[in-house]
Parts: C-alpha cells; sequence; structure tokens
C-alpha cells in the first residue's frame, strides 16, 4: 500500500514537471546565499505603485488560467467544477516542483480567494453559487476577498454590526468592513451581516457573497507604514444581494465564518521559503552580526541562537502536520501553535535586528543588508494579527488542548441588541 502511494506521488510529481516544462522556465540557480550579493529587499507586503500591482495581477490570472487549462489549477476540487479530485497531497507535490520554476506569483489570487473562500463556497454555499462562481475562481477569472473584519469586530468577529435585512426575494446589506486584501481587485467577496440583532451575537449572523461591482460598494484602499496600500477598507451602503447569494442557513453564519478561519488558519501557519523564510535565515542573520561587527557580542548571539532552535521547532512541527496530511489525518491545534510561533518567531528576530542595526534600521546608510530591514520591520507587528492575534490563538490552545474553561465575560445568551446597549451605557 506503502509503495503504491509512494508511486502514485512519483508519476503525479512527473506529471507536474512535464507541464511546468512546456510552460515555464527553471528558476534562476541562486546558489548559496553570499552577504553583499544580490537584492538587500526584506519586505511581506508590497509597495507596488497600482501600475505594477495591477500588471502583476493580470500575470497571475494567466498563469491560473494555464494552470488551470491544464488539470493543475484545483487539484483538490470536485471535477464537476473543473478539479483534479485529488488529495491534499498533490496539491504539496506540485507546489514543490512548481516551486523550481520562474512562474508568476499567484498569492494574491490563491491565498484568500482559493485558499479561504473557495473551499467556503464549495461547503455552504447554493447550488448556483457553485456553479458560477467555483469554475471562475479556480480558472482565475474572479478573484475573491474576505468581508469579515469591523473597526469593532477584528479578534471578537461574532460583534459584527454590519447589517443584513430582507428586502423582497433578497437582502439589502450596510455596514464598513476593514483590513480586506485585494479588495480593490475582486468580483466578489464573503461578507458576515448581523440578521438578527435579538439572537445571541453568534447565532444571529448571516453569510453572503457580495459582488464588488454592486452599486453601494465603495473600496478605499488603506495607506500602510510600509508604504504599500495591500489593504482596503470597504463600505456598503444598501447593497441588494438576491437570496440565492446566502451562504448556510439564516442566522448560520457563524458555521461558516469557522469554515473560512479553519481554512485561514492553515493558510497563515507556515512558514515558507519567501520573506518569513529569509527573515530566519541562519546565514543572513549571522552575516549580519558579522557586517556590523556585533557578532561578538555574547548576548546577541544567544539570542540569535534561541530563534533558530523556536523556527526550527515551527519547522518541525509543519513537518509533523504535513505526515498526518500524508497519513489522510486532517491537522488538528497544532496550525493555532504554527501560526502562533509563526509570529513571534518574526517579533523576536525584529527585536535582534533593531539592537543590532540601531539607526541604521531608520537612516539609509547605503550599507548592504541594513536599512534594507525596514520594511520588514514595519510589517512585523501585523503578522501577530492577521490570521487571527495571538491572544485568540492563545485562547484556541487553552480550550481545545489543555481543556482549560472558557475566556469568562463571554456573555453567548443574551440578544446582540442587548450587548450593544450595554456597552454603549458602560462608556457614557
Amino acid at each position: 500500500m506503502e509503495q503504491d502511494v509512494e508511486q502514485d506521488a512519483a508519476e503525479f510529481a512527473a506529471r507536474a514537471r512535464a507541464f511546468l516544462d512546456a510552460h515555464a522556465e527553471p528558476a534562476p540557480d541562486r546558489g548559496a546565499f553570499t552577504w553583499g550579493e544580490g537584492d538587500d529587499r526584506m519586505a511581506y507586503f508590497s509597495a507596488d505603485p497600482p501600475d505594477v500591482d495591477l500588471a502583476k495581477v493580470k500575470q497571475a490570472r494567466a498563469w491560473q488560467r494555464i494552470r488551470h487549462e491544464n488539470g493543475f489549477g484545483w487539484i483538490t476540487g470536485p471535477a464537476q467544477y473543473g478539479g483534479r479530485g485529488l488529495t491534499p497531497v498533490h496539491d504539496l507535490i506540485y507546489d514543490t516542483v512548481e516551486s523550481e520554476y520562474d512562474v508568476p506569483d499567484t498569492g494574491m489570487i490563491s491565498v484568500v480567494g482559493l485558499g479561504m473562500i473557495g473551499p467556503t463556497i464549495l461547503a455552504h454555499a447554493q447550488q448556483s453559487m457553485r456553479d458560477r462562481w467555483l469554475p471562475a475562481m479556480y480558472r482565475g477569472d474572479a478573484i475573491a476577498c474576505q468581508l469579515f473584519s469591523e473597526p469593532g469586530a477584528g479578534s471578537d468577529l461574532a460583534s459584527v454590526t454590519t447589517r443584513a435585512v430582507r428586502e423582497g426575494d433578497g437582502w439589502s446589506i450596510t455596514g464598513q468592513k476593514v483590513w480586506t486584501s485585494v479588495a480593490q481587485h475582486s468580483q466578489i467577496g464573503l461578507a458576515l451581516a448581523r440578521t438578527n440583532p435579538d439572537a445571541p451575537k453568534h447565532r444571529g449572523i448571516t453569510a453572503f457573497l457580495v459582488p464588488m461591482d454592486a452599486p453601494g460598494v465603495d473600496i478605499r484602499p488603506l495607506r500602510q507604514m510600509t508604504g504599500g496600500a495591500d489593504f482596503n477598507e470597504v463600505f456598503l451602503t444598501d447593497v441588494h444581494v438576491p437570496d440565492e447569494n446566502r451562504l448556510g442557513e439564516v442566522d448560520g453564519g457563524w458555521t461558516v465564518a469557522l469554515t473560512t478561519l479553519m481554512n485561514e488558519r492553515a493558510t497563515v501557519g507556515s512558514e515558507g521559503a519567501g520573506p518569513v523564510g529569509a527573515a530566519l535565515s541562519p546565514d543572513r542573520l549571522a552575516g549580519l552580526l558579522r557586517a556590523t561587527g556585533t557578532i561578538g557580542d555574547g548576548a546577541l548571539r544567544a539570542r540569535l541562537a534561541e530563534l533558530l532552535v523556536d523556527a526550527m521547532a515551527t519547522g518541525h512541527l509543519n513537518a509533523r502536520a504535513l505526515r498526518k496530511l500524508r497519513g489522510g489525518v486532517a491537522p488538528g491545534p497544532e496550525m493555532s501553535v504554527s501560526k502562533l510561533m509563526y509570529g513571534q518567531n518574526l517579533t523576536k528576530a525584529a527585536h535582534l535586528i533593531t539592537d543590532v542595526l540601531g539607526l541604521r534600521a531608520v537612516a539609509d546608510t547605503g550599507q548592504w543588508g541594513t536599512y534594507a530591514w525596514s520594511e520588514m520591520l514595519l510589517a512585523t507587528p501585523a503578522l501577530r494579527i492577521l490570521g487571527g492575534t495571538e491572544e485568540i490563538m492563545k485562547n484556541i490552545l487553552a480550550e481545545r488542548v489543555l481543556g482549560l474553561p472558557k475566556e469568562p465575560g463571554i456573555d453567548t445568551r443574551s440578544p446582540f441588541r442587548e450587548l450593544r446597549r450595554s456597552g454603549a451605557e458602560a462608556s457614557k
């Protein structure tokens, strides 16, 4: 049995390689990292101007279309929607093979839309919405965003105040969403809205697919301190949405949200070879200490060693989740541990780098590999928030792994309308 699995994996990898050989060039051989050579920019978020950003989106959509036409656009998806019906292991095999080739970055399509929204539509949407959006999304024709967070409902997502009111054969949605990635490029958004303020806060929410070009949708970019504008705030003013766009039951949107959040944890909870991996590279960090003349500082070396051990442990945790996946077992709470470590490792790295660089972190002296860290340093606080804050991750681990009681003071029984009134009165 194990031999059959290995043979299947090898055959699939060979087919993937044949496809990539026909449609892409091998990635340039970067060789071993050498301090002082190549591009030293260290950034997590994009700071591209709008025209460059739009060009990258077009390239990503074109490459996703080529993947789809050749059977690699949705490897795990049902055949009726254009998928291959294979396992997550096949998905990982393809990603590993593709990493050896020079292809467009499809993160703006895949991370939120294909990684989080697509599985939620498949699990909860009405048939007409599945038929319309799933093939379009995985073919690259449509991009999806997540309209969850609000100015007063981030970590406490069940406190959303965007409202949806029955209007004929559909719903009228009004409210404000914030920190919405790729909203400016999206054709559809998965929104949570309050449909029953007289129900407890987790039970009066409904999920909808909102066309991003519908009248009443206003998308405004948010400028980050890194210089880019990856996120947006989205204002919804009397946006009409047909009832067929509803996901799940009326007032049952929390179940829909959990499906999305589960996929979000898995997406954010792994450290790859991108900017996060580079920031935790032993060669790059040790090279920084040598270049700045601080390698002789025993305290800094001890902090570097501790950081690299933590990063190694997180890598082993991710590898364990991968082994479970290959064995047909869905990863458990280790994804929350991994996500927690993901943010903490980057925070430790940022503090170490800042102490090593001193003023060179805020003033460009022209020295290679110094001021180039500034974008990563400015982005690090966001990594402790996106995909679930550290506090949320710790609550999940406390309750679901350690069996501790739920956080005291969370009212899951009173009508949401009363909770809001109590909060307002308390603030007077």
